[in-house]
């Protein structure tokens, strides 16, 4: 054998595993069990590959491969190279450093699209990292976006059955720092192309075709904004385009944690109140001075967005001003609005944006996948979900960078600042109190039981009945005539079919909604953690009149009717939320 060429794949025998199942957004454990689980990750990387959709013909394709720069990512990128290479994957392309954010990983496969067989993501989205965190592996599609359910469900058929993968054990050494191309020639294989390309340079660059660069960096001069990247991915981002560009003449604005650890500095990398704690307590405490703030979660998707002194947008709030506002943004002025969209458990406020302007607004399970489809089909330009995603049809991945520079535009164009234009919002389109309440790592066969539980009973107890229960539980006692507020228009266990391919998610969430649009309650278990259980309770409360008030005192008579509905403390055996957004 020449020595240009290295030795042909090898077939390793192997045991399936029946856990590996894909959740919401790609398969999700503790780190030591890709560790210590003997080809646990081998054996998933070789169920991805087989189950790609026309990947039979894979010579001279692309598979993007990136990740968010967490703990063993490395070796993963190395077994994948190795296993790709072996299935007959000729050309990688893979981030600098192994780093790639989420949304640039989409906007990667959608710019090789059509050679592009998808990418895969090493991460575990907002999950903690590290030896004692969590990992996380994710197949996007060619169009850029995250596996629809066909495809999870192949991957874990799959995974299920194997009894062997195929690897190259001999490659030449890839400088996975280093940008550049690798070339070389492996037996029945063929030729094969490694390139690491510059992690950032095309998202930067798509983001300036999106937006107004020259008017953003103007406003910004004199608008100090504080950006923490939580110590993830978005770091490189974050310097490249905020500390470089937007933010290069105003010395005044803040950047935290933009070097990405594989441990996130020891933090729990999700851009919320709690866990972005740094960044509150700095608006907090200079509220003349900085005007905007932004957190992005570990793979850069999700943001938190907040205002002087600390005025938290609700992710739903945000997506309602975005909508009431795409044409401040030039990529919306060229493409025009096709329609809005939100997740079930996302309150209803840009369903009255989307009222106002004749607009379509679906609403589709959680995942960002249902949004995908709707988006190929040219139904939908804006979409969102409370969990702190939102994104547009640019790529197919919510985008927590673009989320905050759509709201900055918004400002710009208005010159004003967040909390102005919120009261503004509010006082035009009423405003939909929104908390959503965390358990995190529950019991999961007691959580199980609880919405097992809960289902049942909203499925027997007649209405009326329900209603005064619910309204004593709010007020302590009963009266003559049960105010609007209270009164059940249904309950369900929500259910969509795709409008696009009719597929149908069933089992989304259950719903308790009021009549007259005066607010629901809504539960639903988590598929985002890698250990024991999440559940996710959902308040939402519609004011047309006293729109300036706080969440918590608002749907206070809320919180008391989901505990008295669910027992929640006492099953759970807590004594409150995790996290309260």
């Amino acid at each position: 054998m020449s020595p240009n060429v290295f030795p042909a794949p090898e077939t390793v025998k192997t045991t399936a595993y029946t856990d590996q199942k894909p959740g919401t957004s790609g398969l999700r454990k503790p780190t030591k069990v890709f560790l210590e689980s003997e080809n646990y990750t081998e054996n998933f990387i070789q169920a991805i590959i087989a189950a790609i959709p026309g990947g039979d013909d894979r010579k001279g394709k692309s598979l993007v491969v990136g990740g968010d720069g967490r703990f063993y990512g490395r070796q993963a990128v190395d077994i994948i190279i190795k296993i790709a290479v072996a299935n007959g994957v000729t050309n990688l392309v893979i981030g600098q450093s192994t780093i790639l954010s989420t949304p640039a990983l989409s906007n990667l496969i959608r710019k090789r699209d059509p050679s592009c067989l998808g990418g895969i993501i090493l991460t575990a989205s907002h999950n903690p990292g590290g030896p004692d965190g969590d990992f996380g592996i994710k197949f996007n599609c060619p169009n850029g976006g995250p596996a629809p359910d066909a495809v999870t469900n192949q991957i874990f058929s799959i995974s299920k059955a194997l009894t062997e993968y195929r690897i190259c054990k001999e490659l030449p050494a890839i400088d996975l720092d280093k940008i550049g191309v690798t070339e070389f020639e492996v037996a029945s294989i063929g030729n094969v192309r490694v390139e690491i390309i510059d992690s950032v340079e095309d998202y930067v660059n798509m983001m300036k075709e999106i937006f107004d660069f020259g008017l953003l960096k103007e406003f910004l001069d004199s608008f100090p904004v504080v950006i923490n990247a939580m110590s993830g991915v978005t770091g490189p981002y974050v310097q490249r385009i905020f500390r470089e560009d937007l933010c290069s003449c105003n010395p005044q604005s803040t950047f935290l944690n933009t070097e990405p650890l594989p441990d996130f500095g020891g933090h729990h990398p999700d851009p919320n109140l709690t866990y972005a704690a740094d960044l509150v307590k700095i608006l907090k405490e200079n509220p003349e001075l900085y005007q905007f703030g932004a957190a992005y979660d570990g793979d850069g998707d999700r943001n938190m967005l907040l205002g002087a002194g600390g005025f938290f947008v609700t992710p739903s709030d945000s997506l309602a001003v975005l909508a009431a506002n795409l044409t401040t943004i030039p990529y919306f002025v060229k493409t025009g609005v096709k329609g809005l969209a939100r997740s079930m458990p996302t309150s209803a406020a840009v369903d009255r944006v989307g009222k106002k302007l004749g607009l379509n607004v679906y609403e589709v399970p959680t995942g960002w996948k249902y949004f995908g489809n709707l988006m190929d089909a040219g139904k939908l330009s804006l979409c969102g979900e409370e969990s702190f995603g939102t994104g547009s049809d640019h790529i197919r991945e919510k985008d927590g960078i673009w989320a905050s520079l759509a709201f900055l535009s918004v400002l710009a164009n208005k010159k004003i600042g967040v909390k102005e234009l919120m009261e503004s919002h509010w006082k035009e389109f009423g405003r939909n109190y929104f908390l959503r309440l965390d358990y995190e790592n529950v019991d999961g066969e007691k959580a199980n039981k609880m919405i097992t539980d809960l289902e049942n009973k909203l499925k027997t107890t007649k209405p009326e009945i329900l209603t005064e229960e619910i309204f004593n539980a709010a007020k302590g006692s009963g009266a003559a005539v049960v105010p609007e507020k209270y009164k059940i228009a249904f309950t369900d266990n929500f259910e969509y079919t795709d409008p696009v391919d009719a597929s149908v998610a069933k089992g989304q969430g259950l719903r308790l909604v009021f009549d007259n649009g005066c607010g629901r309650l809504v539960w639903r278990l988590s598929g985002t953690g890698s250990s024991g259980a999440t559940v996710r309770v959902y308040l939402e409360k519609f004011d047309g009149e006293n729109v300036v008030g706080e969440a918590l005192d608002s749907l206070k008579d809320f919180v008391e009717i989901s505990l008295k509905l669910t027992n929640l403390h006492e099953v759970l055996n807590v004594t409150g939320p995790t996290v309260i957004t």
